[in-house]
């Protein structure tokens, strides 16, 4: 394979999230956002461990979980150590933990998750380090796509990958550590943690600042295109970030004043370079300033305050503690958090959540988790959603902005407010520089509630009207943090009256990461790289042998449903090939096969092969030369494209001015009869194209015919029965060809259009109970067998069908028997 060269360092920009990450690519591809392997934009943080013998579904193939069990692992970035479930219940009582509700086995001392399908703990770190595994993969493919453009099976440079993950100012030392170990288990060899503030506060300066101030990057001279006197004016903007388990505030300073000098501009940039090189894992890759370095910061992260405990989840958990208390239909009940019950009743909250963020009040349906079974429905409005959550939820989030805001100043109020949990924001909060607020930017999910919003509001005395901007989408973290070398945000100068940033939890106010491993962390870093490798040659032998596994199954049924075939009674009708068939069915469902191993799978698979040649060698014989003829006929056709296309669109008469007008456009009233024998003609042309078994055009007659067919009007009831017997005709037939063409999805659709016409046709039942049968939904096809059996009792393809599908409803249920017999003994 060639190497695909990328750029010298492929920037992967990560925001870890608790229930979905975010990733984007670097200016290098336009900071794209990677898509996962379904299409989503976001990737779930969740690993699915189906059993020992399958693979591991990580991401977006793990299972949603809001319906996972314990053998799936999700908010990955909170278990790690120093993670925020080690503080979760900091200033929380008991009843508040998200946490409880995950049915995973979490063990808080040794960091790690017990899962019983594959009888193993695993660390949390190496849980993390497969996720990234699965962003590794995506951003790949995306980056080969961008690259090659046509899809070749080209290499890339995976050494040119760097992430960088945006990260809150409250993650401890050791967290930050375990992400980078994570990075590491996935041979990812560069990577850095930022704060999420200055990713937030890069992005801001990109949308606002750098796309009207250019930059000279040869003299390091800004040109002047009109932006001079926005750039010099001070504006303070404050930033609210609420997801689903975490929530930021962080004030940020825009434009320089105009009283900055070039030497501070020097300062500013020499410690920006300084962070980068300390925060990174690998210091000897940071070699030289990018030209981005050139241009001066023009915003200021202030402060930042930071709650691992505050979340969209508290108002889930709030109306889940209400309901289960106080509804009627639940008084009897004693959930326990990761029951299912208690998982469908949490659901139907968060459901509820998302309506009353759009309307005033919504109703929400849970089933089975009343008395008996039953199920219940949930009603609320936002004025409850107020009195569950004013303690919980809004005064937190007020002293938060109090915090930000004080800190900012350099309030020296602002320290009892950190985690008292009081609204103080009337009397604590620092006046003067509330007032400057010039807007406020608000992003994640959480902030789109309206109780949030006003929270916001009324904690920096704004009226109702005021508007919260949203510029800073949820991207907007990943994307800054995508800046990677180029992430310049300006720190407050000396003479400033502004302090660092600071965290509501644990405080944590660099952004460094370690630079240099222990022995002991280079130990830890090898084992957790030689399991993952280990875990993913497990995903590449188990994914064979489900392809060898699918092989044989569709290899059986295809002999099976072949004795219906053209070349059917060619088949062996002994008992010892259908004992050869039912012998193979059932090994598929055997313990020797879950326990095969690949190499022993392929061998079964050869032998299967080799047998099938044995015992039907005229049938192979007599189907390979169809496979050739027709290979041959499409070759003509090929040649006789342009012709058949002008067949198609055959003239058909004369206009009202003498031309001659084409089918496809024939919008004419024509009288009855004329236009029933166009309808005839190509209904004839379309029987010969099937007698020779040209069925692919034949179809296409059939649809022309149909076509026509619609466009008669005014018709008397004697024209109108031959009209809709002409189009049962038709649909029938065009149903027909659809089967020789293995279209079934069709070939279904045109006999529900056949019954349309008429209810009571046994031939239109009996096509449609066949392409049930292939399609194995055998309990639909007797139930399309016991109708048609009703008008003609005596039908012998009826009868023939019955038998067949009957054989494969006991068949099935023998299996399902066997499999039952396996599972509970």
């Amino acid at each position: 394979n060639n190497t695909i060269k990328m750029a010298a360092t492929t920037t992967v920009g990560i925001d870890l999230g608790t229930l979905t990450t975010k990733i984007t690519l670097s200016s290098t591809y336009d900071f794209e956002i990677i898509r996962n392997a379904h299409g989503g934009h976001t990737t779930p943080t969740a690993v699915t461990f189906a059993g020992l013998t399958r693979p591991r579904l990580l991401g977006e193939d793990a299972t949603d979980v809001s319906r996972g069990d314990e053998n799936t692992v999700w908010m990955l970035d909170r278990l790690l150590a120093g993670g925020a479930a080690d503080h979760n219940n900091s200033d929380d009582d008991g009843e508040k933990r998200f946490e409880d509700f995950a049915r995973f086995q979490f063990d808080p001392k040794t960091k790690s998750v017990y899962i019983p399908n594959m009888d193993t703990t695993y660390d949390t770190t190496a849980l993390l380090a497969m996720l990234l595994g699965r962003v590794k993969r995506n951003v790949l493919a995306t980056i080969q796509r961008r690259t090659t453009g046509d899809g070749s099976n080209n290499s890339i440079n995976e050494e040119e990958l760097e992430f960088v993950f945006a990260v809150p100012s409250n993650y401890p030392q050791v967290t930050r550590q375990a992400i980078m170990d994570a990075a590491y288990a996935v041979k990812v060899t560069k990577s850095r943690v930022v704060d999420g503030a200055r990713c937030l506060a890069a992005v801001y300066q990109r949308k606002f600042y750098d796309s009207i101030v250019s930059v000279d990057c040869n003299s390091g001279s800004e040109k002047d295109n009109g932006a001079e006197l926005l750039k010099k004016k001070k504006k303070i903007v404050m930033v609210v970030e609420m997801g689903h388990a975490r929530s930021c505030v962080s004030i940020l300073q825009c434009g320089d004043g105009g009283d900055g000098d070039d030497e501070s501009k020097s300062t500013t940039a020499t410690n920006e370079e300084s962070d980068k090189a300390a925060s990174s894992s690998h210091p000897d890759d940071n070699k030289e300033a990018t030209p981005a370095s050139k241009s001066t910061p023009t915003v200021q992260v202030l402060s930042t305050v930071s709650s691992a405990t505050l979340g969209a989840s508290i108002i889930d958990i709030a109306l889940y503690h209400h309901f289960q208390s106080n509804h009627p239909s639940l008084s009897h009940t004693n959930f326990t958090p990761k029951s299912r019950p208690a998982q469908r009743l949490m659901e139907g909250c968060r459901k509820l959540k998302h309506i009353l963020s759009m309307l005033p009040e919504g109703n929400v349906t849970v089933e089975t988790i009343g008395r008996n079974d039953t199920d219940v429905s949930l009603s609320g409005n936002r004025e409850l959603l107020k009195q569950l959550c004013q303690e919980t939820v809004v005064n937190k989030l007020k002293n938060m902005i109090t915090l930000a805001v004080n800190e900012a100043s350099g309030s020296s109020s602002s320290s009892s407010s950190s985690s008292s949990g009081i609204d103080n924001s009337s009397s604590g909060i620092d006046n003067v520089l509330v007032n400057n607020i010039d807007s406020v930017e608000i992003t994640g999910g959480g902030a789109r509630i309206p109780m949030i919003q006003d929270a916001i509001r009324h904690a920096i005395g704004k009226s109702d009207d005021f508007v919260l901007s949203k510029s800073l989408d949820d991207t907007s973290l990943a994307f800054g943090a995508a800046f990677g070398a180029s992430l310049i945000v300006a720190e407050p100068s000396s003479s400033s009256p502004t302090t660092s940033s600071h965290s509501i939890d644990d405080v944590v106010e660099e952004i460094t990461t370690t630079t240099t491993a222990t022995s002991e962390q280079e130990e830890k870093r090898a084992q957790l790289l030689k399991n993952e490798m280990a875990m993913v040659e497990r995903d590449v032998q188990m994914v064979r042998k489900d392809e060898i596994r699918n092989q044989i199954e569709s290899h059986i049924l295809e002999l099976r449903s072949a004795r219906h075939s053209t070349h059917g009674s060619l088949l062996p009708s002994s008992d010892e090939f259908a004992s050869y068939l039912n012998d193979n069915d059932d090994w598929l469902f055997s313990d020797e096969c879950e326990n095969a191993t690949v190499v022993q799978m392929e061998v079964k698979w050869t032998q299967i092969q080799g047998k099938t040649r044995e015992f039907c060698a005229d049938y192979l014989a007599a189907t390979q030369a169809d496979t050739e003829r027709k290979e041959k006929e499409l070759e003509e056709e090929v040649k006789r494209a342009a012709a058949a296309e002008q067949d198609d669109d055959a003239e058909v008469g004369d206009g009202d001015n003498g031309e001659m007008l084409k089918e496809d456009h024939d919008t004419r009233r024509l009288p009855f009869k004329r236009r029933m024998e166009i309808v005839l003609k190509n209904k004839n042309e379309a029987n010969e194209l099937f007698s020779g078994k040209n069925y692919q055009h034949a179809a296409a007659r059939y649809a022309k015919a149909l076509s026509h067919s619609s466009k008669f009007y005014d018709l008397s009831p004697e024209q109108q029965k031959k009209v809709n017997d002409v189009k049962l005709s038709l649909h029938l037939n065009l149903a027909f060809a659809y089967i020789k063409l293995e279209k079934l999805d069709n070939a279904f659709l045109q006999c529900n259009e056949a019954l349309k016409c008429d209810s009571a046709s046994v031939k239109a039942l009996y096509r449609r109970a066949t392409v049930l049968y292939q399609k194995r939904k055998f309990d639909e096809a007797s139930k399309d067998l016991d109708m048609a059996e009703k008008i003609a009792p005596d039908d012998k393809a009826l009868k023939k069908l019955r038998v067949l599908v009957e054989k494969q409803v006991a068949k099935q249920k023998a299996k399902e028997k066997a499999m039952a017999k396996k599972m509970f003994g």
